[in-house]
């Protein structure tokens, strides 16, 4: 699995927030501070926007940079007007676990722990569907046999039904920046957020449960997490990125 040694940091302001807010139709970010960390929230509209998951351009070669997706949106007169990366992924840029695409599969579903993060059980998985978009836990995925549009797991959980992964320590001391993304119940409220200075899983997972007030989220991953808004004046660039989800105009 990559991990990269690299960090891609935003330049960040006084510890205050919000201190940006902006809106493009179904989605609007801002730089919040909750309990002493820095974060960049983007809250998306699902019955509204267009969310799409983004992996390999029409030739099957890898995206890997936003620069990429809006140079093959651009001809078609549209606009990625928001963006971040969706999953880890192998050194190829194949992901780790399931991935669908527009209905395609690319990946299969990983049920069992394995090592890293990912393999931290319980894991799950962000399912796009019309007018939703929900994270599930990945054994409850598998066992409801929920069918999605499009599909990325990732591990591991943060919040599950409203209470924090069970092996999140309060004290831990390991941090890094991190990005994940939360659902409402209904599937109508997805909140995307990556941190602007390093945090741990318990940092994390409680920003999405205790600020957010969202009953399920799910991370992403950590050093390699970019962030794609426009409306804020941000788009990371660096190295190749694998999954990539983000909202279309």
């Amino acid at each position: 699995m990559l991990r990269a040694a690299l960090w891609v940091l935003p330049v960040v302001g006084p510890a205050i927030g919000p201190v940006h807010a902006a809106d493009s139709a179904a989605v609007s970010c801002d730089d919040l501070t909750f309990d002493g960390n820095r974060y960049t929230v983007c809250e998306v509209d699902a019955t509204r926007a267009q969310l799409k998951l983004f992996l390999r351009d029409d030739k099957g070669q890898v995206y890997g940079h936003f620069s990429s997706i809006e140079a093959a949106l651009e001809p078609e007169g549209k606009e990625l007007v928001f963006a971040t990366n969706a999953g880890m992924y192998h050194a190829n840029r194949d992901p780790v676990g399931l991935y669908i695409e527009d209905g395609k599969q690319e990946m299969r579903l990983i049920p069992n722990a394995g090592p890293g993060n990912f393999g931290l059980l319980p894991n799950g998985v962000f399912c796009l569907r019309q007018g939703r978009a929900d994270v599930f836990e990945t054994l409850a995925f598998r066992d409801v046999g929920t069918t999605c549009t499009s599909a990325t797991q990732s591990g591991p959980m943060l919040v599950i039904d409203g209470e924090l992964h069970p092996r999140f320590l309060p004290n831990s001391t390991s941090a890094y920046i991190r990005n994940g993304v939360g659902t409402s119940a209904d599937g109508s409220r997805v909140v995307f957020a990556i941190s602007r200075n390093a945090v741990t899983f318990h940092q994390f997972g409680s920003l999405f449960r205790d600020h957010l007030k969202l009953p399920s989220a799910l991370y992403f991953d950590g050093n390699i997490s970019r962030l794609h808004a426009p409306q804020i004046g941000r788009s990371d660039a660096g190295f190749m990125m694998g999954p990539v989800v983000g909202v279309v105009e």
